[in-house]
């Protein structure tokens, strides 16, 4: 799976290492940005098959960075996204719905988890 590539967006570095190292261990490619403003920059370098992005950083959060992305033409504006956040509310949900998430997490998220989350999303059989 080292030909799928994952950039994970959060601000927090435990919660990235975390994700890299499930993914990692899965054999998925990962890559990291601290923010959305950052993810956008590495993007528009070099694309990837599925994005984890947190809602709550500084610079850009996850909903203003979805709604830029989503903007971007197909394939970029179209990379699947899972957004995993501590807010659990049905309207935060829906406002990350709206903003182009493909699928919600609240976290803690478990690593077996996240890896059939992005497995589906990747389009690869469980």
């Amino acid at each position: 799976m080292a030909d799928r590539r994952i950039l994970i967006i959060d601000d927090a570095s435990l919660v990235r290492f975390y994700y890299r190292d499930a993914l990692e261990r899965a054999g998925y490619a990962v890559d990291e940005a601290m923010n959305g403003l950052e993810a956008l920059e590495k993007l528009l370098v070099k694309p990837v098959d599925l994005l984890i992005v947190d809602i709550n950083m500084p610079k850009m959060d996850g909903l203003t960075f979805l709604q830029a992305l989503r903007r971007e033409a197909p394939p970029l504006g179209a990379t699947p996204a899972i957004v995993i956040s501590t807010e659990s509310s049905p309207k935060d949900i829906a406002a990350a719905r709206a903003a182009g998430a493909n699928f919600y997490l609240v976290k803690p998220v478990a690593q077996d988890a996240l890896i059939r989350y992005v497995g589906m999303l990747c389009g690869l059989p469980e």
